[in-house]
């Protein structure tokens, strides 16, 4: 039984990955870091970025989401944990609001890569890659879970059902945790 559980394993994490909006364009494997030192001499590469929201601009005819780019781990989402690579702009055919597409927003972006934009920072006016998207996929938002299951703690609901035992998790038929029955 154990040889096959494996494999369906396997099985199930290969079906897990990319979101859909971004996961049926095809794209080269050019990074953030290679495209931000000229990114007009790779106009027309259609790339897969990620990051977090920092502004959106809504304009007559499409929308501008300067987005701080960080890179993406196996399922496409970005690792806000690690250091930021820069700063990207995305532009939208589609009317995107602000109001869902707030600041601090994790997004992952599929499209081709049309040269560079300006901005002003600050004081400062940068020049920073412009993607056209094709695909934007905003992640949900992480929450803790309000239950705690599986940590123990002073009682309450656990993985199997309610815990009568305060200060000790329950978990099947193991008290504590540590292998002891509870019978």
């Amino acid at each position: 039984m154990r040889l096959y559980v494996l494999p369906l394993c396997a099985f199930l994490s290969a079906c897990a990955g990319l979101p859909a909006a971004v996961k049926n364009v095809p794209v080269s494997k050019l990074s953030y870091t290679q495209a931000s030192t000229d990114p007009n001499s790779y106009k027309g590469t259609l790339v897969r970025w990620g990051g977090v929201i920092i502004d959106v601009e809504n304009e007559e005819n499409e929308t501008l989401v300067q987005v701080l780019s960080y890179p993406l781990d196996y399922t496409g989402r970005p690792q806000s944990t690690k250091q930021s690579e820069g700063r990207f702009v995305v532009k939208s055919a589609e009317f995107l609001d602000p109001a869902v597409y707030k600041k601090d927003r994790e997004i992952t972006v599929a499209g081709e890569l049309e040269g560079d934009i300006e901005r002003q920072i600050g004081k400062k006016t940068v020049r920073l890659p412009l993607l056209s998207s094709t695909g934007i996929y905003m992640w949900p938002i992480y929450q803790a879970n309000p239950y705690g299951y599986g940590y123990g703690g002073y009682g309450g609901w656990g993985p199997w059902g309610m815990s009568p035992y305060y200060g000790y998790g329950y978990y099947g038929p193991y008290w504590g945790g540590y292998g002891r029955p509870y019978w």
